[in-house]
């Protein structure tokens, strides 16, 4: 565990018994949410790379334009 972590946990462990089971859940729901993208993103590795493949040879081939950020 890392010094801040361990910091955090330890001033936690000082709030109410009801902040700290919402801070609890609230922790434990977004290192679930976290797995959760890593699934995703590991598994569209390879439709990622193909689109990117695919973006490469259009601007080879003169089928893009450049970003004009000023449009925006």
């Amino acid at each position: 565990m890392t010094k801040l972590l361990d910091r955090a946990f330890k001033e936690a462990s000082k709030l109410p018994e009801i902040a700290q089971n919402a801070l609890a859940k609230w922790l434990m729901e977004e290192i679930e949410d976290e797995k959760k993208w890593e699934m995703t993103f590991a598994e569209s590795e390879d439709i990622l790379e193909c689109l990117a493949d695919e973006a490469l040879l259009a601007d080879k081939q003169g089928k893009t334009s450049a970003l004009d950020v000023d449009k925006f």
